[in-house]
């Protein structure tokens, strides 16, 4: 397996966010990738920094999968911010479109409002160079599978999972997972997303929704009780030619690594019945027990046993890092998992 990660993602390093009404600490910042790069360290592993963080050919797949306005608003918002008088040196949302807005506005406040669905996406002056390093990575861990590699790993921070076609949202912007299916499309008639974070993949699911030819498959928390709380219903299966095609298996709060085996079996048999030639693994470590966002209970040796199972199902394979939040067990997570998938 290749492994790739560009420093250039700590570049996007708001310092808080906004939970229950509080301002508190972001646990998705720069720490995420050197505890996970620590974790690769102790198997001896070190990640290649792609050569490519943008480019022409980076922007018309990332214009795949995100409207062309929702690009533009990226790459120009914080500097439209600044110029705003006294506003914050984060760019975050004040007002939201709920009951589904039916104008699009030109202010930058109203366009925050479009575009981020939660409190959970502030950008810094840095955000947009450190989102597009790390859709660069997804890239290039994609484009490794197709030049011949069994497998190859992609660390993303900020993940991308809850970005959807035009919004942001859950520490997400850009869809890393999405990408990396786009680029093995380029050879691939069917692609297959798994999806095993912590939450529902909405942003995945909005972006393939209406296609045949990538399935999407997710195994979340119930959204009943967790977030996204507006997605993720096992009734949510797909729309014209991608009816069948997505797949949500939502699992009780607290369910632990041989309930959240038991569910994987499932989801996987799923997906093997659409017979992919390709798929893309998106990896939560944030459904172990300690996790800051707790809503699982696996053990660092279910990712062991995770990595495993996904390795036996023997296609090329993109792995991308989505969430997985600071504690002691993060980096010991990740080298877990990479050891059972090595193993297989």
């Amino acid at each position: 397996m290749k492994f790739f990660y560009h420093p250039e993602q700590e570049r996007h390093a708001p310092p808080s966010f906004l939970l229950r009404g509080k301002q508190v600490a972001s646990p998705e910042g720069p720490v995420r990738a050197e505890m996970l790069l620590e974790g690769l360290a102790s198997l001896g592993i070190t990640a290649t920094a792609p050569a490519e963080t943008d480019s022409a050919r980076l922007r018309d797949r990332l214009a795949r999968i995100h409207t062309p306005r929702y690009l533009q608003f990226l790459e120009t918002i914080h500097a439209r911010w600044s110029e705003l008088p006294d506003a914050a040196e984060m760019v975050a949302p004040n007002v939201h479109p709920c009951g589904g807005g039916q104008h699009y506005p030109r202010h930058p406040v109203g366009q925050v409002g479009w575009h981020m669905h939660d409190m959970a996406c502030p950008m810094v002056a840095g955000t947009f160079k450190g989102i597009m390093a790390n859709a660069g990575t997804a890239q290039a861990a994609a484009e490794a599978v197709l030049a011949g590699e069994r497998s190859a790993y992609a660390l993303c921070r900020p993940p991308g999972h809850h970005a959807g076609p035009d919004r942001a949202g859950g520490f997400c912007f850009l869809n890393n997972s999405a990408l990396a299916a786009t680029v093995l499309r380029e050879h691939h008639a069917r692609v297959a997303i798994l999806d095993v974070d912590l939450h529902h993949g909405n942003g995945t699911q909005d972006i393939f929704y209406a296609r045949g030819d990538v399935w999407t498959g997710s195994l979340h928390v119930d959204p009943d009780d967790f977030y996204p709380f507006f997605w993720g219903g096992a009734d949510e299966t797909g729309e014209g030619d991608g009816e069948g095609t997505n797949v949500n298996v939502p699992l009780p709060l607290g369910t632990d690594g041989q309930g959240f085996m038991t569910a994987l079996e499932d989801l996987i048999a799923r997906m093997e019945a659409f017979q992919p030639d390709a798929m893309v693994v998106a990896l939560g470590l944030d459904a172990h027990k300690d996790d800051p966002l707790a809503g699982l209970a696996l053990e660092t040796d279910d990712f062991r046993a995770l990595g495993r199972r996904l390795a036996d199902i023997d296609l090329p394979t993109v792995i991308v890092q989505e969430g997985g939040y600071p504690t002691e067990s993060l980096g010991a997570n990740l080298a877990a998992f990479v050891q059972g998938y090595a193993a297989s």
